[in-house]
């Protein structure tokens, strides 16, 4: 008898290690060196890219169609979701780690998401939940994916924390993988109270407690000059000299990592390749002069300062995959040496 008990013990026991071995360990990525495609990506300039970078992630879109900022209309585009399986499948044969993100597309990409403001907000995380449920079941879990963005730079949308924090624990009872929700970047001016309350409200937002990590967009706007060199812009980045703001991009940061006790992950880092680069980095059009290495610079400054960051999970280039004339984000050659050393000892 006692021999039949140990038996089933041992063979539960076996049946329980198979079972984690099987879903995914959610420590086991250590950092992420990753690429943001355009919607618009082809897969072979975006198998190019990843060789030319070295990273190991990439950040997946899939379009998800909205008519304009105020509606409540969404589609999964299938086109943009079969192009992502695809390619999912060719980077996890390369041992390539895939982010997954519902990218949302208004307007036909003619306005941003920062400014989507649905009239209904309970049908927008109603029918959002459908649309991440649709590809976790379709795309994440078929595919292998390693990590899930619940929600990307709606800022209109951030502050109905328990509507977000809702959505985090439905993906993450149905997704083996990592969870995170990527936020906008922000500023602070040391003469506008009202900037410090916003970041402070942001900062308090239960929603960064609920993931494994912190996504942030760092679009952060550091200098007014068209062109800096590396030491002013690390120094910017520590106390911003744009509008005279005195913002320590740095510091409020890391206090994300210090409130909710997560990793920090630049899930946009990018600049136009523009003078002007570090003035509005979220703009494609700051200038109209073209400025391979004040872009070079701005990536530098970020390394230097934060690649030795045991907070900083790791950061993703915005935006590879596609390289026509319009694609002002795609990185020079100086670009590339320098992201190409991250994280490359």
């Amino acid at each position: 008898m006692k021999k039949k008990i140990l038996f089933i013990i041992l063979t539960i026991s076996i049946l329980a290690i198979g079972i984690g071995f099987s879903k995914k360990n959610k420590v086991e990525i250590d950092k992420i060196k990753s690429v943001n495609l355009s919607t618009d990506y082809e897969i072979k300039q975006a198998l190019e890219d990843i060789k030319d970078l070295g990273v190991n992630t990439v950040n997946v879109p899939v379009v998800i169609q909205i008519p304009n900022i105020k509606s409540n209309d969404m589609k999964i585009d299938d086109y943009s979701k079969q192009k992502a399986i695809k390619l999912i499948k060719i980077l996890k044969k390369k041992d390539i780690k895939v982010i997954l993100e519902a990218y949302p597309w208004i307007n036909n990409g003619r306005s941003y998401e920062t400014e989507y403001n649905p009239l209904d907000k309970e049908k927008f995380f109603k029918d959002w939940k459908i649309v991440l449920n649709t590809l976790i079941d379709d795309v994440a879990n078929k595919h292998d994916v390693d990590i899930i963005i619940t929600g990307s730079n709606l800022q209109n949308l951030e502050k109905y924390e328990d509507n977000w924090c809702d959505i985090i624990d439905f993906v993450k009872e149905k997704f083996d993988g990592l969870v995170t929700y990527k936020t906008s970047w922000w500023y602070t001016a040391s003469w506008d109270k009202k900037s410090i309350d916003r970041y402070n409200k942001k900062l308090n937002n239960k929603l960064f407690s609920k993931v494994d990590f912190i996504s942030i967009a760092s679009y952060f706007e550091l200098s007014d000059k068209a062109e800096n060199t590396v030491e002013e812009l690390v120094s910017c980045l520590n106390s911003t000299t744009i509008h005279n703001r005195k913002q320590n991009v740095v510091k409020e940061i890391y206090n994300f990592h210090k409130k909710h006790n997560k990793e920090i992950f630049f899930g946009e880092l990018g600049f136009p390749r523009r003078d002007y680069a570090a003035k509005h980095p979220w703009d494609a059009a700051v200038s109209n002069v073209e400025n391979a290495k004040e872009q070079s610079r701005c990536f530098k400054a970020y390394k230097q300062i934060f690649e030795d960051k045991d907070y900083l999970k790791g950061f993703s280039v915005f935006a590879v995959g596609q390289k026509g004339k319009d694609k002002n984000f795609y990185p020079s050659n100086e670009s590339i040496d320098v992201i190409y050393s991250w994280y490359n000892k």
